[in-house]
């Protein structure tokens, strides 16, 4: 068989041939009552609702889904909020030590930093100690966007404490600090 036959045949080149699979089975469900898919009502998540990862994710989901709300309007995502935060109270440190406070992996760090930098909020320059590092500041633009969501943040912050209750944003802080504190191990327990 030709080439140009092969490509007529298959609608690939002889080259890319690949072996033929067979199409997955498909099941089908004549009455989807029958598997109670269809019940009505609202679904038990008894045995979620009360695990602290669940809930700790479920929480996390709220307060970031208003947060990238809040901040839509400054262009801000999360991650580059608490760069600028950081850069801002730690001007001059290297981007290394910046990445690794946040807990950003380097390359994601850098590809950041390059944003904030197009942006003209922030700026690699070279570390008077170690030449062959760069030291990251806050231009005057970027300090004056962090101004500005600091605002935001704190009203965000007052409306959390509101929701929880006097005393209980900073009951919570605390909780999660202490989870934080040393990582959980399964050493600890066996």
């Amino acid at each position: 068989m030709s080439v140009t036959n092969q490509i007529e045949r298959r609608g690939r080149p002889a080259t890319s041939r690949r072996r033929e699979r067979s199409a997955p089975a498909v099941v089908q469900i004549d009455d989807i009552d029958e598997i109670g898919a269809d019940s009505g009502g609202e679904i038990d998540l008894t045995g979620l609702t009360d695990v602290v990862g669940y809930a700790l994710r479920r929480a996390q989901m709220a307060v970031f889904e208003d947060f990238i709300a809040r901040f839509a309007a400054l262009d801000l995502k999360p991650a580059q909020y608490s760069v600028l935060l950081v850069v801002g109270r730690n001007p001059g440190r290297k981007q290394s030590e910046i990445a690794a406070a946040l807990g950003i992996q380097r390359p994601n760090f850098v590809a950041m930093l390059d944003e904030l930098e197009r942006r003209g909020l922030a700026e690699r320059v070279r570390s008077t100690t170690d030449r062959r590092s760069h030291a990251i500041v806050l231009t005057d633009d970027g300090r004056v966007l962090l101004d500005r969501a600091l605002e935001v943040q704190a009203e965000q912050e007052r409306l959390i404490a509101e929701r929880l209750a006097p005393g209980g944003r900073d009951a919570l802080v605390a909780l999660l600090h202490r989870l934080t504190a040393a990582p959980l191990s399964v050493d600890e327990h066996a």
